[in-house]
């Protein structure tokens, strides 16, 4: 698998980011076509040097894009919900990362895009050092008793 990703970073001809007319500086990750999207995505952007790490110790990867400084996975929209990614991990909704040439290096075997997004989560915290921290959204609840 990594051998794989490897080779496709190299290959200088793959499917390109799209520009993003609304962001000038930022790319759409493009999705191949046969897979299905339908939970919206989000991406999570890693640098480089923790990219063959979290691939390997990952259950299961979707679609990775990469360049010389970041690796990007695709997540569903709304995976940064009560989540509080690392401060080293970059967070962005539409899969409009900045700038860049990110390729496609990974697709995954099924028919989803998307990496799991709590086992990412946990593998982010843990090459970060960072503890992963869970921020529940709105006023807390109380259970009633029987």
């Amino acid at each position: 698998m990594l051998r794989h990703a490897l080779n496709q970073l190299r290959v200088s001809r793959r499917s390109r980011p799209v520009q993003e007319p609304g962001g000038p500086g930022r790319v759409r990750l493009p999705l191949p076509p046969a897979l299905s999207a339908s939970l919206g995505c989000d991406a999570v952007g890693v640098p480089a040097r923790y990219g063959f790490r979290l691939m390997s110790h990952l259950p299961r990867a979707g679609c990775v894009f990469a360049d010389a400084d970041q690796w990007w996975w695709i997540v569903p929209a709304g995976s940064d919900l009560d989540l509080d990614w690392p401060e080293q991990a970059s967070y962005v909704t539409g899969a409009c990362v900045p700038g860049g040439r990110p390729r496609l290096i990974h697709a995954p075997d099924s028919r989803t895009p998307y990496t799991p997004p709590i086992p990412l989560y946990l593998m982010v915290c843990q090459l970060t050092g960072v503890a992963p921290s869970w921020a529940p959204s709105g006023p807390p609840r109380a259970v009633s008793a029987p």
